[in-house]
């Protein structure tokens, strides 16, 4: 990968990821003061540098992972930790199959077995030829076999039961359980990774 391509993880001054950046944003954030480099280091952890520092510890880099001037070089950074901005970013939720699945946690609302993807169906709760919405409210992650169950009744009808009832999520920035194979750099993972069957949005 050409080093000016590389992706930047940016955390806010809580050290909660907020955005993903290029080689030069970091750069210029980290020479104009707004932004720290957060180096990891397996013995001594996570380590900020400014500017000065940051040009110090690149100079005795030898890795390929670096920028040349004239007389200098720089390491590029993987994390940068912005040093005043302590938001997180608004993003309304994009009602889709993705996010039902990650709202409902890959688990079948009637029966309560976790599936793959390709295993789990969206169901209406209220069928559509009774009237029922495509909402977050009345639409939920179901197993092939459940969907077959319920077929066009009401769960009532069919003897069936809701887990929960199903509502719009709330966002929990900054990665979904879908865009966690963005990871680009192993340092990331401690800012960004889920366990297994987490996901970003809760009910």
């Amino acid at each position: 990968m050409n080093s000016l391509t590389s992706q930047v993880l940016v955390l806010n001054r809580l050290w909660q990821p907020v955005n993903i950046c290029g080689v030069k944003r970091a750069i210029g954030l980290l020479f104009v003061g707004h932004a720290q480099v957060v180096n990891t280091d397996p013995e001594a952890g996570f380590e900020t540098h400014d500017a000065s520092s940051w040009m110090t510890l690149s100079g005795a880099y030898s890795g390929d992972d670096v920028l040349h001037s004239v007389s200098h070089q720089i390491r590029i950074p993987s994390i940068i930790v912005l040093n005043h901005y302590d938001r997180l970013p608004k993003q309304d939720i994009k009602f889709c199959r993705q996010t039902v699945l990650e709202r409902d946690k890959f688990t079948c609302q009637y029966c309560g077995k976790r599936f793959e993807n390709h295993d789990l169906n969206l169901d209406h709760v209220i069928p559509r030829q009774k009237g029922g919405e495509t909402s977050w409210e009345n639409v939920v992650c179901s197993c092939i076999r459940c969907n077959t169950r319920k077929a066009n009744k009401l769960p009532a009808q069919a003897n069936m039961h809701l887990l929960s009832e199903p509502k719009k999520p709330r966002w929990r920035p900054f990665f979904s359980h879908s865009s966690v194979q963005r990871i680009a750099h192993s340092s990331w993972k401690h800012f960004i990774e889920m366990p297994p069957g987490e996901v970003s949005l809760s009910s």
